[in-house]
């Protein structure tokens, strides 16, 4: 616990410096990113300077997330803005590239950065976080290019950590599931579509309003792979009646449980 206190103290004293002007953070509505934009929040209080919480709707994201973005910004009392970005078509990644990562960050962040400069501000933050560092994450090196900050992973905080010191700052996503984009659930050269994505979307919250946190819908062809905490899958097998008809009815052919149970990054196996 020492050691969280000392890293969220460079933090702290890492945004106090940047926040003396304005400064824009891209904002998911996680618990990383709202992690960052209380601490940004804070700092900005003490300088008189605002904060721009920048939360990107996209095609690739859950549209909840959007609704959860606004209320927690609010929460906070940051500035929030949303870019509507259409990334299929403009990042080039219709047929999910192994770069997909990569040319998708570097869409979104040169639209945030555009953004920012509309708004006078020259300090651009993001939520990585230090477990992120050491995972396939092409996209860290669009970040690099953009010039974009990661606070998090300077001061060396980790999911978990995130997570403690959300909780103990009243950050009401702290124990928010991660939610990253819904192209990680295809594998890398399938063709994206709208439907498949919000097959997935669908299959994700149902599975999710069955009482269980972390889940993904990972698509291969006809066959749906669930994953869901290991010591979950028990209770998702002894409801595998009512789960197959559900998915069935949402347009899913083969419906499978992974027994390896969730794990981020899954897709990447082969790559990383």
């Amino acid at each position: 616990m020492e050691a969280n206190n000392e890293k969220y103290v460079r933090l702290s004293h890492m945004l106090k410096e940047w926040t003396k002007e304005d400064v824009v953070v891209a904002f998911s509505g996680g618990a990383d990113s709202a992690l960052l934009l209380r601490a940004a929040c804070d700092a900005a209080l003490e300088n008189g300077t605002d904060v721009y919480a920048v939360t990107v709707m996209t095609k690739l994201h859950p549209g909840s997330d959007l609704d959860t973005a606004r209320r927690v910004a609010r929460e906070m009392g940051a500035l929030h803005r949303v870019l509507e970005i259409d990334e299929l078509d403009e990042a080039g990644i219709k047929e999910n590239p192994v770069d997909r990562c990569y040319r998708c960050k570097k869409s979104i962040f040169r639209k945030i950065r555009a953004l920012a400069e509309t708004l006078n501000v020259r300090c651009v933050l993001e939520g990585t976080n230090e477990d992120d560092l050491h995972e396939y994450r092409p996209g860290l090196k669009a970040l690099k290019e953009l010039r974009i900050l990661s606070p998090l992973a300077q001061c060396h905080i980790t999911k978990q950590e995130v997570r403690e010191l959300a909780r103990r700052r009243g950050v009401s996503v702290a124990e928010r599931p991660a939610s990253p984009c819904l192209a990680t659930r295809l594998p890398y050269g399938t063709h994206i579509t709208c439907d498949k994505l919000q097959m997935i979307e669908r299959g994700e919250a149902y599975i999710r309003e069955m009482g269980f946190y972390n889940v993904r819908l990972r698509l291969h062809g006809d066959i749906a792979r669930i994953e869901v905490d290991a010591e979950a899958l028990d209770g998702l097998f002894r409801r595998r009646e009512e789960l197959t008809e559900q998915l069935k009815e949402l347009g899913f052919t083969y419906i499978t449980i992974d027994l390896e149970g969730f794990r981020s990054g899954s897709m990447d196996i082969k790559i990383s």
